[in-house]
């Protein structure tokens, strides 16, 4: 009963009728007290209500379930749990917890267990890398896993990973007991179904949103009330570069009725930015961030001429600043889906016209595609760009656009177009699978194209001061001048 009172002072909106549905629950809904197995006391669904009532305690007490050996799963981006991750490395040190490994996507924050000092108490296992973990990555305290943004979930459907701990960040629960994932349902829901012990986060800030994202309060183990603003993204000013390759790709790549796949960052905002004028978009996205919203309020998007959810913006999860935030609470015209959904190809194929901007590390002059490392340093991961751009080269209109969008050069003033890739650095997306790469030189069209076409093609969109070095080097390679 405290359990539920601490849920009512939560949230004002949560009265008699959660009380009584958690109290007072009919045998269908909590499968009575009998030793029968029943499915709605057993299943791990998160939208079914079951027989439990969460604990609500400070961050300190709920993570003290955490043993040496545990796996955890951390939700990510905008979604990361910052307490309680906080909160579980000081309960590492001070117990002095041996080998629990914590697996997570992107999250936002320090990572602390990552620390030189955590070594041997936490190692950390990334399906997708941030800042926060590539050093602990580098120097060998962490491992990350090279695997397709659809197929995260698998990890833990097969009982690869197998979670002993989730700790999650959600909204405030309804007054029927649910509550939302908000910006995070990738592959989240999944973790959550296969882990013995929920930790929830609750957070007036995070945002209600739909699809897939509703999780009901009883299968929270502990909950943690929080008052904190979530990550904030964004807000640097666009390159010359960036702003004219969102022209070249607005003005030249995307129709009318075009169905669009951007990340985060100032290329997919450049291009957003450029898009006020066009008429019945799309969004099937795995991610999106804060363009997206002045693009909507003009109009441009509606998603009418999608083929399944029709009239709805879907995403998986997002990051970006408060305005973004805003804009998805509680609005039904966005819904968010678990991650082997939207990513999945014959979902991403379905879609009109379906346009996908992803950008890179470095091309080679066949078209070899790095996104992931730095030579043979992690950066990244796969995230969503295979699955896009296969989605889109395979649009079953005939009218996709696969897009790899970069600036020619690095910040500091390294040709991304490249003879050969370095040495070590993995090759994320084929020679295969590129179609068209924009810089701010101009665009490439791969398709159809021979290798001495493609590197005449790349050399055109490389920064004019390598050119000729790239011409040298192709002739070098293929034995044969670049010629259309």
């Amino acid at each position: 009963m405290a359990g539920v009172l601490s849920v009512c002072k939560l949230s004002p909106r949560l009265g008699s009728s959660l009380l009584s549905s958690l109290t007072n629950a009919s045998p269908r809904t909590l499968a009575a007290t009998s030793a029968a197995k029943n499915y709605f006391t057993y299943s791990k669904e998160p939208s079914q209500p079951v027989d439990n009532v969460p604990k609500f305690v400070s961050s300190a007490e709920a993570v003290k379930c955490i043993k040496s050996g545990d796996t955890v799963f951390v939700s990510g981006a905008a979604a990361t749990p910052i307490d309680l991750v906080n909160a579980m490395t000081e309960h590492g040190k001070a117990n002095k917890l041996s080998k629990v490994t914590v697996c997570h996507m992107h999250t936002e924050g320090k990572a602390p267990y990552t620390d030189p000092e955590c070594e041997g108490i936490f190692r950390s296992l990334s399906f997708f890398m941030a800042a926060n973990v590539r050093q602990s990555v580098a120097e060998g305290r962490s491992d990350t896993i090279p695997i397709f943004l659809k197929e995260i979930p698998l990890l833990f459907f097969r009982g690869i990973v197998k979670p002993d701990v989730a700790m999650i960040h959600v909204s405030p629960p309804d007054q029927h007991g649910y509550c939302s994932l908000g910006t995070s349902v990738d592959c989240v829901r999944a973790g959550v179904s296969y882990s013995k012990t929920v930790i929830a986060q609750i957070n007036p800030h995070m945002p209600r949103t739909f699809g897939d994202a509703q999780i009901h309060i009883s299968h929270f183990d502990y909950a943690v009330n929080v008052d904190t603003p979530l990550p904030d993204h964004g807000g640097k000013p666009p390159s010359p570069e960036e702003v004219q390759i969102g022209k070249l790709i607005a003005q030249n790549l995307v129709e009318d009725g075009a169905t669009l796949q951007m990340g985060i960052g100032n290329i997919p905002d450049s291009v957003l930015s450029q898009l006020g004028n066009h008429k019945d978009l799309g969004v099937h996205s795995e991610m999106f961030s804060g363009g997206l919203v002045d693009l909507v309020a003009k109009g441009a998007v509606t998603n009418n001429n999608k083929t399944h959810n029709k009239g709805k913006i879907i995403g998986s999860f997002l990051i970006g600043n408060k305005k973004l935030y805003d804009f998805v609470d509680n609005n039904p015209f966005i819904e968010m889906k678990e991650v082997h959904y939207v990513n999945g190809l014959h979902q991403i194929a379905r879609n009109p016209k379906m346009t996908a901007i992803n950008s890179c590390m470095e091309i080679d002059l066949t078209g070899q595609v790095v996104s992931d490392s730095i030579g043979t340093r992690m950066y990244s991961g796969f995230g969503g760009q295979v699955d896009f751009i296969r989605g889109a080269g395979e649009g079953y209109d005939g009218k996709g656009k696969p897009i790899i969008a970069m600036a020619s050069r690095s910040p500091r003033g390294v040709s991304k177009i490249v003879p050969t890739i370095k040495e070590g650095a993995g090759v994320v997306t084929s020679r295969a699978h590129v179609q068209y790469v924009v810089t701010e030189q101009g665009i490439a069209s791969l398709f159809g194209k021979s290798l001495r076409q493609r590197a005449y093609e790349l050399i055109k969109i490389a920064h004019p001061d390598v050119r000729e070095s790239l011409e040298k080097a192709a002739f070098e390679r293929l034995k044969v001048m670049p010629s259309p």
